[in-house]
């Protein structure tokens, strides 16, 4: 389990095709610390460390995971938003959040106001039930606010804050049009409509 919010922003040193894609992945966590087999999120993406070196950790990112995900996200020299899972009696500073993508979306614009960077986000028809104003979506691994809400024919599109603190600590200060992005939907959510399809039979 994660928070969605980012520790560290690394970047992919090195990919390997081999039966899943290995990667390495620079980071500025103290290694030491971190045991083989633990979770990292990867903007967004649970994976396990494989191997580590004093700066790096390699992971496999399977074909399904690769399937799922933003494209370019696992290139060489990619940026990625860090988060190490969380441990019992961390503080709890965004929502829940499991790293498990539900979908991939596009950013329709990115524009500053005042000192923060205003993104709207256009999904498919896998997100759109679960948008809504007030409550909280991750993007590319980090726990943001939904503004505002557009329903739209084939899907949603919705707004975001990306305060300069987070643009700062995070890759989100990036966004451009045009740019895709990995998003999980709020976990409560995912469970409330399951529970209300079961009431339905």
């Amino acid at each position: 389990m994660f928070t969605g919010i980012v520790t560290n922003v690394g970047q992919v040193l090195a990919h390997e095709e081999r039966g899943d894609l290995r990667l390495r992945i620079q980071c500025g966590y103290d290694m030491s610390d971190v045991a083989l087999g633990a979770s990292i999120a990867c903007s967004g993406v649970c994976l396990t460390v494989v191997d580590k070196g004093p700066d790096w950790f390699a992971v496999d990112v399977s074909a399904e995971t690769r399937a799922r995900t933003a494209p370019g996200l696992w290139e060489e020299g990619a940026r990625l938003n860090l988060e190490r899972a969380l441990r019992i009696g961390d503080e709890l500073g965004g929502h829940i959040v499991t790293g498990h993508v539900d979908g991939i979306g596009a950013v329709v614009s990115a524009e500053q106001v005042g000192d923060s960077l205003a993104v709207t986000i256009a999904a498919g028809p896998e997100i759109a039930p679960y948008i809504a104003t007030k409550g909280s979506v991750c993007i590319d691994g980090v726990s943001l606010t939904v503004n505002s809400v557009e329903p739209l024919a084939d899907g949603v599109r919705f707004g975001l804050n990306v305060i300069p603190h987070t643009a700062q600590h995070s890759t989100l200060g990036d966004l451009r049009a045009g740019r895709e992005i990995n998003i999980e939907i709020d976990l409560i959510a995912r469970y409330l409509e399951r529970m209300l399809a079961s009431r339905a039979g």
